[in-house]
Order: structure tokens, then sequence, then C-alpha cells
């Protein structure tokens, strides 16, 4: 396991319902912390085509939609699945936890 202070704790898996996304500000990051079939994805919560947060879109399974232009990614790997969106966002690598949702540091 990565040294903790390779770490954020980023919230409690408590504040994160299975099959919803919230917004997370830590530091200088703007993070969506999303909660599918139990396991915890994260990413940058700004969309990439536009001014759209992804904390506000419409989570299907593991794919978020932007509710800006409804430009579709992965959470998983930050892939496009839909246009208008052609630069994918970055995610991170959550760390195993009991309690909290934590990730490796950027």
């Amino acid at each position: 396991m990565a040294e903790a202070s390779n770490q954020i704790e980023i919230c409690a898996k408590d504040d994160v319902s299975d099959g919803e996304v919230i917004r997370v500000d830590k530091g200088d990051l703007e993070l969506a912390v999303y909660h599918v079939d139990g396991a915890f994805y994260v990413t940058d919560n700004m969309c990439t085509h536009g001014p759209g947060e992804l904390s506000e879109g419409y989570l299907e399974g593991h794919v978020i939609e932007c509710d800006f232009h409804q430009g579709k990614f992965d959470i998983r790997d930050g892939a496009v699945v839909a246009p208008p969106c052609i630069i994918e966002i970055k995610t991170y690598k959550v760390v195993p936890h009991d309690t909290a949702v934590m990730i490796e540091a950027p």
C-alpha cells in the first residue's frame, strides 16, 4: 500500500449513495466522486468541452452525461463515449480504504 503522504482522503464512503455522484473540492482539486455497484470512482469535475460540471450530470452505470452539452464519459477510464466532447476527462486511482474514498495524490 502507498504511503499515507501519497494519498488524499476525498470524502467518507457514506457521503455518496450507490448510483450517485457528488462534487468534492479538495485543495486545488475540483472532483466528481461516483459510487456504482459498490465501487467508487473519481474524476475531474469539469467537462472538457465546456463549463458543465459532471457532478451535476446524469449517471447511468459507468457513464456520466454532462448536463451542459450532453457529452458522455466513461468514469472508469475517462474515455469519451459521446460527442460533442473529444478530450477525455482525468481520472484518479482510488485507493482501498474501509470508510473513506481515497485517491493517490496526482
